[in-house]
């Protein structure tokens, strides 16, 4: 019954409204009743209260809700405070409500970035001209020398869902923050509080949306820009750090601050995620290619050039490492070292295949030029 703003003014108003009665008949009347039997009325009450407010609270999923909750709780506290009632059982209640409003703010915010996931094309953000350019740039903190000199039309290197999740991190901070209100908590303390919901909005919500991401469906473009965004995103994070101490005034020096470790986690996780299923996506077009070798294992003499099966792989190669550009080094060089140790043993297999009984000199000078293509490919693409 209680489940609803009006609802829980209600019930508050009801119980101030008992006690405010009982103080007066206790200040205005002699020997009716007495300081000891209100004070044992209210203990009875302040257990049943709390039992009921812990029970309604935990069903609540609506943020917006809870907010309203803990400020009838703190107003309700207040006035009876000023009746002489003890209330601490009351604070330390919101400690739970708390927890339970930044449980629902969790929620409600996988919400929003599910959604913006789900509305992002994958692709660098392209910016016409510098107004475009500077609306990008006043809601994500992106600084590029080298792309700034570059003349307009111009694209970024993240795609569009980068500066929209940093802003919904930020209006996540935000709503945290509003919990904290005439809660009468120091600075020291909100600032704490923030950077743990905040840690916890990026380890594991956060987290959870990327690499939800990273499917056997998803093309090696999109995995690509999932770890340039990422990667973009983590660098963020000192700039988040500023925002949250620009609100509490807490220096990031001081001994006892929480530090926003949640954006390198969370890279770590989804970065290692989509690098595996880059690697492993490799691998599964490299054996598509391996499928079409058709040697003629009796052929007189060489076609005196690569076979073509080996040509087309190395020009899919060629174009898909173009995508890798703006990876981090080690990620390239990973997935070019994994191409190649996993054509090397394909080329291996081919010619160790049990079934296989007789080789031509032909043939072999054939394989052999394929060879020899390959030593090339590390140059081809830029391979260590």
């Amino acid at each position: 019954q209680h489940e609803t703003v009006e609802g829980y003014t209600r019930y508050f108003n009801q119980i101030v409204g008992f006690f405010v009665v009982e103080d007066h008949i206790l200040h205005a009347t002699h020997g009716l009743v007495t300081r000891a039997f209100t004070d044992e009325l209210w203990n009875m009450a302040l257990s049943k209260i709390i039992a009921v407010l812990r029970t309604h609270s935990s069903y609540c999923d609506d943020p917006d809700l809870v907010l309203e909750l803990k400020n009838l709780i703190v107003i309700f506290a207040d006035t009876l405070q000023g009746y002489g009632f003890p209330v601490n059982r009351l604070f330390d209640l919101l400690f739970e409500v708390r927890d339970q409003y930044s449980e629902t703010l969790l929620k409600k915010w996988s919400l929003v970035f599910r959604e913006i996931f789900e509305l992002d094309n994958y692709s660098p953000i392209p910016v016409e001209t510098e107004e475009e350019y500077k609306l990008v740039t006043s809601r994500f903190p992106f600084h590029d020398a080298k792309i700034e000199k570059q003349d307009f039309p111009k694209k970024l290197p993240m795609s569009q869902s980068v500066p929209q999740i940093y802003t919904q991190v930020k209006e996540f901070i935000y709503a945290s923050l509003k919990f904290s209100e005439t809660l009468h908590r120091s600075s020291t303390e909100i600032d704490d509080m923030l950077r743990k919901s905040t840690n916890l909005l990026l380890t594991r919500t956060l987290s959870s949306c990327l690499q939800n991401l990273i499917k056997p469906h998803v093309g090696l473009t999109e995995l690509v820009q999932i770890i340039i965004n990422t990667t973009h995103l983590e660098q963020a994070c000192r700039y988040l750090e500023d925002f949250i101490t620009n609100i509490t005034n807490v220096s990031p020096e001081t001994v006892h601050t929480t530090r926003l470790y949640g954006l390198s986690t969370f890279k770590k996780d989804a970065c290692h995620a989509a690098e595996g299923e880059i690697y492993t996506k490799l691998n599964q077009k490299i054996d598509e290619f391996i499928q079409l070798a058709d040697y003629e294992w009796n052929m007189a003499e060489s076609d005196g050039r690569a076979s073509g099966y080996l040509m087309d792989l190395i020009n899919f190669l060629r174009s898909t490492f173009q995508v890798f550009t703006h990876l981090p080094g080690k990620v390239a060089q990973t997935a070019c070292m994994s191409a190649c140790k996993h054509l090397s043993t394909s080329l291996m297999q081919m010619l160790l295949d049990t079934e296989l009984k007789q080789i031509s000199m032909g043939a072999i000078q054939q394989f052999n030029l394929d060879v020899i293509q390959c030593e090339y490919l590390h140059v081809i693409i830029s391979c260590p």
